[in-house]
């Protein structure tokens, strides 16, 4: 078993994840260092990463969380700030799917499973997610066709999102967009290019699963419906214990 795919079914990350982690030197098999993806995992060798042994996950963990604002989308973070797993007191070994920027709330997903976060955060598998933004005035129709042909952001990159719906109130609108990528900070970069000011950001559904009526910083273990709903989906390409 190639180490990416070791460490990801270990819990430690998703494989691409897992490939940044194991290159910036942090696991060692059979007291070896390894900074090698591709390296080959026998059956009986000692793995460790972070300097703890590593096992597979028998069985697979889903947490929905719905982030506040000012918490860091991470396991770990170096500059020793509040993070998605200080909200879950768990002995668990988790990580967060994907990422939320520090001002950014709502649906955040954690898991043991690297192999269900990766097909969940790749591109290539086109899994919806749903934002809702305040912002000031109202989306133009000009403004939505942008958004959907894609509308540069810097960095090199392109921003899209479809449009769903909006709703004004006086001088702001809470507009829905759906993205299936999701690069960094992506909507906020969208609406900064657009020149339209963004008030706040929630993550409201991803995939199918809905964050529902969640309190702010509260999490909950997926229910058994919820859950194979990710089964029906993700089985055929995910295998999820």
């Amino acid at each position: 078993m190639r180490l990416n795919k070791y460490l990801a079914k270990s819990g430690v990350a998703s494989r691409r994840e897992s490939d940044k982690l194991i290159q910036a030197a942090t696991t060692f098999v059979n007291g070896k260092l390894i900074t090698d993806p591709a390296f080959n995992v026998k059956k009986d060798d000692v793995v460790k990463y972070d300097g703890q042994k590593l096992s597979l996950v028998t069985e697979t963990i889903i947490i929905m969380l719905n982030k506040p604002k000012n918490i860091i989308t991470t396991a770990k973070d170096t500059h020793n700030r509040k993070t998605v797993l200080d909200l879950i007191p768990l002995q668990n070994r988790l990580f967060p799917i994907g990422r939320l920027d520090k001002d950014t709330t709502g649906l955040v997903f954690l898991t043991n499973n690297g192999e269900l976060a990766n097909y969940l955060m790749h591109p290539k598998n086109r899994i919806p997610r749903i934002y809702q933004a305040e912002i000031e005035g109202k989306l133009n129709q000009k403004a939505i066709m942008k958004m959907k042909k894609g509308i540069y952001i810097g960095d090199g990159e392109f921003g899209r999102s479809e449009f769903v719906r909006q709703k004004s109130v006086k001088k702001r609108s809470i507009v829905t967009l759906k993205l299936y990528e999701g690069k960094k900070r992506e909507i906020r970069r969208i609406f900064r290019f657009l020149k339209i000011k963004l008030f706040s950001l929630q993550r409201v559904q991803y995939g199918e699963i809905i964050l529902g009526n969640l309190p702010t910083g509260h999490w909950r273990f997926l229910s058994k419906k919820e859950t194979e709903i990710l089964k029906h989906n993700y089985t055929d390409r995910v295998k999820i214990d």
